[in-house]
């Protein structure tokens, strides 16, 4: 079994998602098909999903929930990190057997990922990380970049006789959540602030990411569809919270960022 990524080792990192949907039953199946998640939990109106023995993913049901805007603050992609290139690797052949629309492909350096979008608009990313000692830095900013992905090189991970995919495998988290945000100055300045997070990557003035513990980024926020957004709509589907964990935190707390979006912080220790 390969062991725990990176993100979640830092002293602060993403623990799962909430979603809401107008159709949660639809949206559940999207994930357990498609992001290979297995269904734990079903409380009330709401369906919890996660990989091993972790929850991941809430998809809270409002059928009279207006659809996500997306020119409006919010969840630009929920980043699910599979351990291993391999991972990865089987995740693709998963996607080419049963034809999965794909939005896009790339590699980042610290990276590699596929991106698609579920159903109901919210976009996802299937991610694997480079070892962390790869990573090029300059001074306190990580090296990113957006280049063609290789597939074949990945796929080729997989051994031969393999199983296969078999649903996101143990190990597998939630690597970072990108956000959908009025002002991404003003969403550094907050995380900065609220969680202590380092600015760890800009692209101008449209994209920050941040992180916690020398990670390629836990957090980020663009305005490339959402300039000067103002407060979230709370009947919109799409993101309802994001949830940290925290070595620092000792009782569960939630607060809002500047366009409303919900936070939530649960005490836990690294990995």
């Amino acid at each position: 079994m390969s062991k725990i990524p990176f993100a979640a080792t830092t002293p602060t990192s993403v623990s799962r998602v909430g979603l809401k949907a107008r159709d949660a039953e639809a949206l559940a199946k999207y994930y357990r098909e498609v992001v290979g998640l297995q269904e734990f939990s079903r409380d009330g109106t709401t369906i919890t999903l996660g990989a091993g023995s972790r929850a991941l993913l809430d998809i809270e049901a409002d059928k009279a929930a207006q659809p996500d805007d997306p020119r409006s603050a919010g969840l630009f992609h929920t980043a699910f990190l599979l351990p291993s290139r391999a991972d990865l690797g089987r995740w693709i052949k998963h996607a080419i057997d049963k034809r999965i629309p794909v939005d896009g492909a790339s590699d980042h350096l610290v990276s590699e990922a596929l991106y698609l979008t579920d159903p109901e608009g919210n976009g996802i990313e299937i991610y694997h990380d480079r070892p962390s000692d790869s990573w090029s830095w300059t001074g306190s900013q990580v090296d990113m970049a957006t280049e063609q992905l290789d597939i074949g090189s990945i796929v080729a991970e997989v051994p031969a006789g393999d199983a296969g995919w078999q649903g996101a495998p143990e190990n597998s988290i939630v690597g970072h959540v990108h956000l959908r945000v009025g002002d991404p100055a003003v969403a550094a300045q907050w995380w900065n602030t609220e969680f202590g997070f380092d600015t760890v990557a800009k692209y101008g003035p449209s994209a920050v990411f941040l992180s916690s513990g020398g990670y390629h980024h836990h957090i980020g926020a663009n305005s490339w569809q959402s300039p000067r957004a103002g407060k979230r709509e709370a009947s919109r589907t799409g993101l309802a919270w994001v949830e940290m964990r925290s070595a620092d935190a000792t009782v569960e707390a939630s607060r809002e960022d500047p366009w409303g979006t919900v936070i939530r912080t649960v005490p836990g220790q690294p990995g």
